[in-house]
């Protein structure tokens, strides 16, 4: 049996879970490359940023222009724009960077849910439609007559429910692998904000340090 001839059997509920497949899908390669560039770089982007900032502050500020298309490189600038922040402040607009940030880490985590939860409830509904075509086709003493109609009603009612949950776990198995990689951005967003909140302080107390011992002179 082709594809075409499944989809025809399947009935009238194949039409969206068609387009659910197809949103899956294409959410899910976005999502796919987004991620595969985040963890191809990140870490070792990072590391250079926080090791350019711990000796030359004034130079990081290139390099995490050049990066703005990861996370944390977004954050770190719009956290480190703020001139003459107390670390408390600096701390403050680190958060606020990043909890702006979260909403593009999880970004269509609603769809997916949306299509894990419907596209199985759709093969529920052609079941029960390839069902009521069934027994509407069933007359008593002409069966052999009406055979077609009824076994292509439960036809229709199997491939139906087949396709709902075949999108449902698809896209469920790769929600769930994008929902661990956001746990891991997330602790890895709290762990280098917490070196750069530690630089920053130690450069702020030097430069404290450095300007009082010139007001002295």
């Amino acid at each position: 049996m082709s594809l075409s001839e499944l989809f025809v059997a399947g009935g009238i509920v194949m039409v969206p879970l068609l387009l659910f497949s197809i949103a899956a899908i294409a959410l899910i390669v976005e999502r796919s490359i987004f991620w595969l560039r985040v963890n191809r770089r990140q870490r070792r982007v990072v590391k250079d940023i926080l090791q350019t900032y711990r000796h030359a502050p004034i130079d990081v500020f290139a390099k995490l222009k050049q990066n703005l298309d990861l996370p944390l490189a977004r954050i770190f600038l719009e956290a480190l724009e703020l001139e003459g922040a107390s670390p408390n402040q600096f701390r403050l607009a680190l958060e606020s960077a990043t909890q702006a940030e979260l909403p593009l880490l999880k970004r269509f985590n609603t769809v997916f849910q949306s299509i894990i939860a419907v596209s199985p409830l759709l093969g529920l509904l052609g079941t029960i439609l390839g069902l009521i075509r069934s027994f509407a086709a069933i007359q008593i003493g002409e069966i052999g007559e009406n055979a077609a109609l009824v076994t292509g009603g439960i036809s229709e009612a199997l491939v139906s429910t087949a396709a709902g949950l075949g999108v449902a776990i698809l896209t469920l198995l790769f929600a769930n692998l994008f929902r661990g990689l956001y746990r891991r951005q997330v602790a890895l967003l709290q762990e280098y904000g917490s070196q750069l909140e530690i630089l920053y302080e130690w450069h702020y107390e030097a430069l404290k340090q450095g300007n009082a011992a010139y007001a002295r002179h």
